[in-house]
């Protein structure tokens, strides 16, 4: 199966290294991995802050790109980030619609109706997965981001991909479902309620029993958030996307690597 990657703005800055486990988990699954650099960001900074039109202007360049994978033979777009697969899926043809580019929206509908977020598409190919096995046993707590819960309605994926992983067991804890607080433009809005939201979605992990030894998710910019709250309190636990996680499980000659 042939994909187009949309590699998102704080993969391709911040955590490269998400943006390279995709891939290696993606080819293992049997897919060709196109990655269309003429991409930029799906615009949705903006059009949280309520710049439509220059959230529009951003989005149509990676509109192009993904179109362009799609009309070179890519069967779906898939995105590491339930964030940015919500903005593309859902948001994209209302964005466009706004500024009246009616065009646009419709080609945007088109590559929405095949855009699947990571662990949402890596779970639809799950049989095609070589076995997956960690070096040590490694307990995780699963932050469940809301943009993948409450707008993609993506639940059950991430939870039956690491319950795949031999030597990875997934913890219940309270917090799992709670907005980390980041929320895009809301943690520079509001950042003491960011902040407050953050800390006690980490002291329900604090909680958890038995411990989680590593905090995993589908979002980086939640992550970065958590991270960074983690360190300010004093918490040193591994905070990790699921496909690094994924990834490092694969077989040697699969691209895994030692968690």
């Amino acid at each position: 199966m042939d994909v187009s990657l949309l590699i998102t703005c704080a993969v391709d800055v911040v955590t490269p290294d998400v943006g390279e486990a995709a891939v290696r988990l993606l080819r293992a699954a049997g897919c060709e991995v196109r990655v269309n650099l003429d991409q930029t960001c799906c615009g949705q900074p903006g059009w949280n802050a309520g710049f439509t039109e220059d959230a529009a202007a951003v989005a149509k360049a990676t509109l192009a790109a993904l179109e362009a994978d799609l009309d070179a033979g890519a069967e779906a777009v898939v995105v590491p980030a339930g964030s940015c697969a919500t903005m593309v899926r859902l948001f994209w043809p209302e964005l466009f619609e706004l500024v009246g580019d009616h065009d646009a929206a419709a080609r945007a509908r088109r590559v929405g109706e095949r855009t699947r977020e990571l662990a949402e598409f890596l779970a639809s190919r799950a049989d095609q997965l070589p076995p997956l096995r960690l070096e040590r046993p490694v307990t995780v707590a699963l932050h469940e981001s809301c943009h993948m819960l409450r707008e993609l309605r993506v639940v059950d994926q991430p939870r039956a991909l690491v319950d795949a992983v031999s030597g990875c067991e997934a913890v219940a804890w309270s917090g799992s479902d709670r907005c980390c607080g980041f929320g895009g433009t809301f943690s520079v809005k509001l950042p003491e309620a960011s902040v407050a939201m953050a800390d006690e979605k980490l002291r329900a992990l604090a909680a958890a029993a038995p411990p989680a030894e590593m905090l995993v998710g589908c979002d980086t910019s939640c992550l970065l958030h958590l991270q960074s709250r983690a360190e300010a309190t004093g918490n040193d636990i591994p905070v990790r996307h699921l496909a690094e996680v994924l990834a490092a499980a694969l077989p040697v000659d699969g691209g895994g690597e030692p968690a």
